[in-house]
């Protein structure tokens, strides 16, 4: 937090600050905002950049986030690439240097988590939009939102030290919750373990992974490339050869290719958000996993 005369003037007189003293914090997605607001409390103004329902590899470099950017004095990013296509032109636009890669006012959220799906060898764009360093959809992991609240807490004790023990409080409290959430969701899906679906894109790999469910084929032969015919007949017949009954889907994917290939594998598709905010009834972390798990399990 940026300590200024008028802030060292009223703590001297023993004034609390106002409420425009808190730490400004832009994130990339939603989720990332929820995390930082459940672990930074009043001591934080967070605001996120990308939509709930919006794709996270495409969004568009508006001059009011490069704004918004010049104020920060954080930015928390999901990394592993995804934001590659226009995160750094933001940044370059703010003209902030605080919050430049390598600076304590951003934070690279993947470095908390061991990414999956780490190419191997070569990576060019013939293999489609390929993260060379893995899948950055980690967020869907609850295990992986704690390791990112986790780091989010640290980052913001550092940058604001007077705060730093309400700041690991908070952490504390909220892993506990998502860990005791957790418990819950283990629970709910265990009936479906074990079992293989196919999505869209690679969005749902994470969470799959966590509640032992196994993505055996996209609609997408490489990832952000669309379906060819061919391709999707592919993919129809591998369901019906190895028995696969459920076809998850992006909400901010035309869905006709995943209603397709559903209606003829006789699968059932289930159209999901993929962030906070993403659909009614998502506003927080907690509440998205809440919905995913529900719209899996049914009524």
């Amino acid at each position: 937090m940026r300590a200024s005369p008028i802030l060292c003037a009223l703590a001297t007189l023993g004034i609390a600050p106002a409420a425009d003293a808190a730490l400004k914090v832009i994130t990339t997605t939603t989720d990332l905002a929820d995390l930082t607001r459940k672990v930074g409390g009043d001591r934080v103004d967070v605001e996120a950049i990308c939509h709930g329902d919006q794709d996270p590899h495409f969004v568009e470099a508006r001059p009011s986030y490069m704004v918004d950017l010049s104020r920060a004095d954080l930015v928390v990013a999901v990394g592993l690439d995804l934001e590659i296509g226009w995160l750094p032109a933001l940044l370059q636009g703010a003209r902030n240097p605080d919050i430049n890669p390598g600076r304590s006012g951003f934070l690279d959220a993947s470095t908390a988590i061991v990414p999956i799906e780490v190419p191997r060898g070569q990576v060019d764009r013939s293999q489609g939009d390929v993260h060379p360093r893995g899948n950055p959809h980690y967020w869907l992991d609850p295990e992986n939102a704690m390791r990112v609240a986790t780091a989010i807490g640290d980052r913001l004790a550092r940058l604001d030290p007077e705060g730093a023990d309400d700041y690991r409080s908070r952490t504390r409290a909220y892993v506990r919750r998502l860990a005791a959430k957790l418990a819950g969701w283990r629970a709910a899906l265990l009936p479906l373990a074990g079992a293989k679906v196919v999505s869209y894109h690679r969005t749902f790999n994470y969470f799959l992974a966590r509640f032992d469910l196994h993505a055996v084929d996209y609609m997408e032969p490489r990832p952000g490339i669309p379906p060819s015919a061919s391709h999707l007949a592919q993919v129809i017949g591998r369901m019906k050869r190895e028995g696969v009954n459920l076809v998850l889907h992006e909400n901010f994917y035309e869905p006709r290719a995943s209603r397709m290939v559903a209606a003829r594998a006789d699968a059932t598709l289930v159209i999901l958000p993929t962030s906070v905010g993403g659909v009614r009834g998502t506003g927080s972390y907690i509440a998205l996993i809440d919905h995913l798990v529900s719209a899996l399990t049914g009524p």
